[in-house]
């Protein structure tokens, strides 16, 4: 082979190389276009549940005894710029007064979501008494999912939370089992 067919062979494949280089281009910008897409629909879907969980769970606290006369989404506490430990976002706030239920809603409740919750409400805890020494009220904690995982509902509830779950109806609070105490954070 002459020194010209290896030159136009080595360019043959070179460009080659750079059709496969632009077509890979092109396939990370439609698979990054997809991921955002599928990320607004997971987000989408988490507002959905949300929504779905505060229909009346007010009603349903309130035949718990809970004076219940409150509901937020989504509040945030402290900001990003104070410690890790100390700003967050719960995803329901249900307020009596004296009490106020801090509820995470996930699409699918595993037992991991369960411990990072309880880690939020020692987070709002230590930021209302370092923030909010006013703060008097008493804090209790709710899990709700639309899909609950293995052992999250029982690891929930022996952690003294209520945990939430959708029903024919829409959603309902399992009933605590005998001698079930809310722990206060």
């Amino acid at each position: 082979m002459s020194v010209q067919q290896h030159s136009a062979a080595f360019e043959e494949i070179w460009e080659m190389f750079r059709e496969t280089d632009r077509k890979m281009q092109a396939t990370d910008r439609q698979i990054k276009r997809l991921g955002k897409k599928i990320g607004a629909l997971g987000s989408r879907i988490g507002e959905i549940i949300e929504h779905m969980v505060k229909g009346n769970i007010v009603a349903q606290f309130q035949a718990l005894g809970y004076a219940v006369t409150k509901s937020s989404r989504r509040v945030e506490f402290g900001h990003r710029k104070l410690p890790r430990n100390e700003h967050g976002e719960i995803d329901l706030f249900l307020e009596d007064g004296n009490v106020a239920i801090l509820i995470e809603v996930k699409t699918t409740l595993e037992t991991k979501d369960v411990r990072k919750h309880i880690e939020r409400l020692e987070n709002y805890r230590r930021y209302t008494n370092k923030y909010s020494a006013g703060d008097k009220r008493r804090f209790i904690g709710a899990v709700a999912g639309a899909v609950v995982m293995g052992e999250a509902a029982d690891f929930a509830t022996e952690n003294g939370m209520y945990v939430i779950v959708q029903s024919g109806k829409a959603v309902e609070i399992i009933p605590p089992p005998e001698g079930f105490q809310a722990k206060e954070w």
